[in-house]
């Protein structure tokens, strides 16, 4: 772990994404959310795994140059 890399919580983690905690509940369920551990109990989230997870989310037609023209895709 870098040494600026800190841990969110869980609520941190929902208000970084702007998203509901039970998002957040559900993709630790069906293991497709960002890495978590848990630390006594609690589940801890590295901010580095967040923003590597978030930049594997990227919507790949961005970076294929696919854009959207008058309804149509060029």
């Amino acid at each position: 772990m870098k040494a600026t890399d800190s841990l969110l919580t869980l609520n941190d983690l929902a208000e970084h994404l702007d998203i509901p905690k039970r998002t957040i509940y559900a993709w630790r369920y069906r293991g497709v959310g960002p890495v978590g551990f848990k630390i006594g109990g609690h589940v801890r989230y590295r901010q580095s795994d967040v923003e590597e997870w978030l930049n594997e989310q990227r919507d790949e037609r961005e970076s294929v140059g696919i854009t959207r023209v008058s309804g149509s895709i060029r």
